[in-house]
């Protein structure tokens, strides 16, 4: 049976398991979300299948590839399948939803299980993102926390949920701090990846009610916030978090000791802000990372750099003011209060 993505996504709980049985590479770029690879064709059977299509002969290609999609499925059968009962509903895409779905579905159909084949395959789903994400009108309601560098903005938005708030935590997603020492452990995602996450989240979230999202860039390190969510962002009210330069410097020193850590990763990023200031304003900056001097480092880097430029930006947007949430430190109980406040600042509108 074959099944649009759009039936298929008006009830996912129909079926038991979302199985991918494209190669590995192409499940780790982007695939549905909950779905699992069973790869009929791993990476490098894929590539010598295609290479002999397109070179040599599509008959030669079509039969070797049957032969290694069937070896494959006889090993998922006999591991990740081998218990599954005998009512077990699996949907099955690949790439089109043609032949690699075709024949292990085939397969798993003759066992007699109840499967479907996802119809035009990942392509479909892929269609239906980039339809929300890039074209269709924004349906969110959503709110920016705005505020200088070092306002512990992100750590606020974590903590909102338990206080009956929605966030969407965008850097989260991209896994990446959202500045030039914003890297994170394990890299970025795919921009396809990204993407598929943040429909996902936004999913889970009432359109109705409030979203905070954290005021970001167009760009967070390597990925890009999609059109409709941007606009969405650009048009939205904000609430600014205000805190002491003494105290944000405290608090970066605190959240980026990854970084502060590794002296070499630190003076490189430091060295990356050279197109901006001067060699002096640099050089001084690597002094003090030198010496260990991380609170004046952070205290230096959001007076001279940061705020100037995040102050600039904010002007030129001219969002609605909704609130001002300060604080006069950052610590875990600051940041409790400004989770506190924020939540009474939502409830109240």
């Amino acid at each position: 049976m074959k099944l649009s993505f759009s039936d298929f996504d008006a009830d996912r709980s129909v079926f038991d398991a979302v199985i991918d049985v494209r190669s590995p590479a192409e499940f780790a770029e982007d695939h549905v979300p909950g779905a699992i690879n069973l790869p009929v064709l791993s990476n490098e059977e894929r590539a010598e299948v295609g290479t002999i299509y397109v070179q040599d002969d599509p008959f030669k290609a079509r039969k070797i590839g049957a032969a290694l999609v069937a070896k494959n499925t006889a090993e998922h059968l006999q591991t990740a399948l081998k218990d599954m009962p005998g009512g077990w509903r699996p949907m099955v895409y690949c790439w089109r939803g043609g032949q690699r779905s075709g024949s292990f579905a085939t397969i798993l159909k003759e066992i007699g299980w109840r499967v479907a084949v996802l119809d035009g395959g990942y392509k479909s789903y892929r269609r239906a993102v980039q339809h929300q994400l890039y074209e269709a009108e924004p349906a969110w309601r959503f709110i920016v926390l705005d505020g200088n560098t070092g306002t512990g903005k992100t750590e606020i938005l974590l903590k909102l949920e338990a206080r009956g708030v929605q966030a969407l935590d965008l850097e989260g997603l991209a896994n990446h701090r959202g500045s030039l020492f914003g890297h994170r452990d394990g890299g970025q995602p795919s921009q396809k990846a990204f993407e598929s996450a943040l429909l996902e989240a936004l999913r889970g979230l009432d359109p109705s009610r409030p979203i905070i999202v954290e005021a970001e860039s167009s760009k967070i390190g390597q990925i890009n916030i999609p059109p409709a969510v941007w606009k969405a962002m650009e048009a939205a009210p904000r609430m600014v978090v205000e805190a002491p330069l003494e105290a944000r410097a405290e608090f970066l020193a605190r959240v980026y000791r990854d970084i502060t850590e590794d002296h070499d990763r630190l003076v490189d990023r430091l060295e990356a802000l050279k197109p901006y200031q001067s060699n002096e304003t640099i050089e001084r900056w690597l002094t003090l990372a030198g010496e260990g001097a991380h609170e004046a480092l952070a205290g230096e880097l959001m007076a001279e750099h940061y705020d100037p430029r995040y102050g600039r930006e904010r002007d030129r947007h001219g969002r609605e003011l909704l609130a001002t949430l300060k604080a006069d430190r950052l610590d875990e109980a600051g940041l409790d209060q400004l989770a506190d406040d924020l939540a009474q600042a939502v409830a109240a509108l």
